[in-house]
């Protein structure tokens, strides 16, 4: 869900986007930290929030890191 939205922020589009890695953390809802692999030996890392069910909101690309490798450490930001 939160592809299009990255793809707009870099300016390009993703032939592959797998996401290899999560961890959570619970806040005022949910930041989920994704390594995706974009192509080749490319990874990007993704904060996406979700808020609570009540607040019936979509979920939001945060912020994201790029040039990152498959052996970066997945870490909060």
């Amino acid at each position: 869900k939160v592809k299009p939205h990255l793809e707009a922020k870099e300016g390009k589009k993703f032939d592959v986007f797998t996401a290899v890695e999560f961890k959570t953390q619970v806040v005022a809802g949910t930041n989920y930290f994704i390594k995706v692999h974009v192509g080749n030996d490319e990874f990007m890392h993704l904060r996406v929030f979700r808020s609570l069910p009540h607040e019936n909101k979509p979920l939001s690309l945060h912020s994201y890191q790029s040039s990152k490798t498959k052996h970066d450490e997945l870490a909060f930001f």
